[in-house]
């Protein structure tokens, strides 16, 4: 997390746009057949470890990472940085009214944040809007919660446009730190068993997970470095 916050905190420095993705074993198989996905990744900025099956795989491969950093834990730390550093902070997405609650209580924690918010949507017709908000706040790092591969494509797509330094998809985030999902207790975090709990909670991802084998093996089969 450390590492994560100050290579943010360069990108903001150098001047946008900056793309970063918080990238699980899906996003990697989601790449293995979506061109225009995989492309985006590659061009990315900054691509963190969302979750402990790329923590092994890159571990496999030669690169040290001790955990992961997960877009819903980065969220808080980063809020902390904004007000530290004077950046102003702006959250798309989730259902209306999830992301101004969660910039009331990133305001609320953090003393002379600039946050704002807006539900918005990764489609065209809401361009025009969405822009004006995001430049009238005048924000320099954005997260967007359209979830994968909507946020990342969205961002690739409008970039030149958004002006700002930083933006980076952080999929479900906003409902896990609002409440509206629950998170898993905090043993289950510890012992890198989260995927575990939201399965639980959440049935209809067994349909997403199912790539997790075929990646498993994939990582076995590549050569270490």
């Amino acid at each position: 997390m450390d590492g994560a916050l100050d290579r943010i905190e360069q990108l903001v420095e150098k001047g946008g746009p900056h793309l970063l993705a918080t990238v699980n074993p899906e996003f990697v198989m989601r790449a293995q057949r979506d061109r225009d996905f995989a492309r985006v990744l590659d061009e990315a900025d900054l691509c963190l470890a969302d979750g402990v099956g790329v923590v092994w795989a890159m571990n496999r491969q030669g690169c040290s990472i001790d955990g992961p950093v997960a877009g819903v834990d980065l969220v808080h730390p980063l809020a902390a940085l904004c007000a530290k550093r004077g950046l102003r902070l702006f959250l798309l997405g989730a259902a209306p009214g999830v992301a101004m609650e969660l910039a009331a209580q990133l305001r609320a924690a953090n003393e002379g944040l600039a946050v704002n918010a807006h539900s918005g949507g990764p489609e065209p017709e809401n361009d025009v809007d969405t822009l004006h908000r995001i430049h009238d706040h005048h924000a320099d790092v954005l997260l967007v919660a359209f979830g994968a591969p909507a946020q990342e494509m969205w961002i690739d797509r409008l970039k030149n446009r958004l002006g700002v330094s930083v933006a980076i998809g952080v999929g479900g985030a906003f409902d896990y730190l609002t409440g509206r999902v629950p998170r898993a207790p905090r043993w289950m975090r510890r012992a890198r068993l989260e995927w575990l709990a939201r399965l639980v909670r959440q049935p209809w991802r067994i349909r997403r997970m199912a790539v997790l084998p075929v990646y498993a093996l994939k990582v076995l089969r590549s050569p270490r470095a």
